[in-house]
């Protein structure tokens, strides 16, 4: 009997992981910051941002094997993790930050400014209260994939959308 409950309990412990990590997947692959997503093109990019652009360096990450670079839009209050494959290469984003002066609002309407209460009220289903806990900031999804808000006196003052984490 012992064995079985073993079983069963093992069973729905990978049963509920595989869940989270599909809720940390769907997240990414649905959520926007305005018209950005994960894995938009930079010429799509170019096409939907229009402030000045500054480039930081490109720098190989041993870690994934890619190229990663910062695309910074200070005026627009926009950064966007960018990465390539090859040295030079065609990239797409990986992450998205936005603050103030940022006006672009997430899939859900949060936007800088937004209260703490409409945060929990739009990503309460995929709110990761113990990352949350542990990082400072709301984390709906996980800190490996999701979507990160930043909350000062009550207002949301930064977003992000990617992994924070590997």
């Amino acid at each position: 009997m012992t064995g079985k409950i073993f079983v069963l309990i093992a069973f729905s412990v990978v049963l509920c992981s595989l869940s989270f990590a599909a809720g940390e997947s769907s997240l990414l692959d649905e959520e926007r910051i305005g018209d950005l997503r994960i894995g938009l093109s930079e010429k799509e990019v170019k096409k939907v941002v229009k402030c000045p652009l500054k480039l930081g360096p490109e720098e190989f990450w041993a870690a994934d094997g890619a190229y990663h670079q910062e695309w910074r839009y200070a005026t627009c209050g926009l950064t966007l993790g960018m990465v390539s494959e090859k040295k030079s290469g065609s990239k797409s984003v990986e992450s998205i930050t936005v603050v103030s002066p940022s006006r672009l609002s997430t899939k859900r309407g949060i936007r800088i400014g937004s209260s703490g209460q409409e945060v929990m009220n739009a990503y309460k289903s995929e709110w990761n209260e113990e990352e949350s806990k542990h990082f400072g900031r709301f984390v709906a999804g996980s800190i490996f994939g999701g979507l990160m808000f930043d909350i000062r006196d009550g207002k949301v003052t930064g977003i992000f959308l990617g992994a924070a984490a590997e």
